[in-house]
């Protein structure tokens, strides 16, 4: 900008430097107050040759999925789905009347449905007694009863008094007297202590294994078979036709293939 005076000739203004930068935000005397550093942000600086420089395109990362988390997902909610549905289905089962749940194990014989009077208790009869069923599961029997506190034998035992046993709700099982000391101490841990099971040999048995309680039998090939424990849960003291509290100790300890007449030297059952 120039300054006239009157008559005089144009002077233009002094300009003093003061030595100090323009302040920070502020535009410089000289640029227009629009003209900022940085404008527009996003456009592309013009190039030498006057054309703005195309923007770049995004750049596409190719990934592979990752299919391990994905498959040990996939497991993790199959073994949660089959555990879930185990003990829904426990449930139902323990919800069965037992004589039900007795009915669904697998090769089970139910006498108490093919001969009533087989199962009917109380018959107490000396002497040795002829069985149609071998080992017997019911009938006539010695009124002194086989011990049948989780008693082991290591020969075999009178029927007639291993049937009353199984009046007062114990499961006997017998194995032929080949079996593999392996299967044989797998049954012993299995009875061994417990009150209402015994244990012992059988001649002439068609299976390896044979299981009795009152009126049900069951034959499997090895000391593995899951049923075996199925039995044992469903039968002990449920199949017993004098009750819960039918007496299994202080009863016949010795082994043999004949009766004992002990009369009334047995203890008194208590009543249902």
């Amino acid at each position: 900008m120039s300054i006239s005076t009157p008559g005089g000739p144009e002077r233009r203004p002094t300009v003093v430097s003061t030595g100090k930068k323009p302040a920070a935000g502020k535009p410089a005397a000289d640029k227009p107050a629009g003209d900022k550093a940085g404008a527009g942000k996003g456009t592309p600086r013009p190039s030498a040759g006057g054309k703005g420089r195309k923007p770049l395109a995004p750049v596409k990362v190719s990934q592979e999925r990752s299919w391990g988390p994905i498959a040990l997902f996939v497991a993790v909610g199959v073994v949660a789905v089959g555990i879930i549905g185990i003990g829904a289905w426990a449930v139902y089962q323990g919800s069965q009347p037992w004589q039900k749940r007795a009915d669904s194990i697998k090769g089970v014989v139910d006498y108490r449905k093919k001969d009533k009077d087989l199962v009917t208790g109380g018959k107490h009869q000396q002497g040795p007694i002829k069985y149609d069923i071998l080992p017997p599961v019911a009938g006539p029997h010695n009124d002194a009863w086989q011990n049948c506190m989780g008693d082991v034998y290591d020969a075999p035992i009178a029927n007639e008094h291993a049937v009353h046993s199984l009046e007062h709700g114990t499961v006997w099982i017998t194995y032929r007297p080949d079996l593999p000391a392996d299967q044989v101490a797998k049954l012993k841990a299995k009875v061994q202590g417990q009150e209402k099971l015994m244990l012992s040999p059988f001649e002439g048995l068609d299976k390896p294994i044979s299981l009795q309680a009152w009126g049900f039998q069951l034959k499997v090939d090895n000391a593995d078979d899951s049923r075996i424990d199925e039995f044992i849960k469903t039968l002990r003291v449920n199949a017993s036709v004098e009750g819960p509290n039918a007496n299994c100790g202080q009863g016949v300890t010795a082994t043999g293939t004949t009766p004992r007449e002990l009369g009334n030297q047995m203890p008194e059952q208590p009543t249902q």
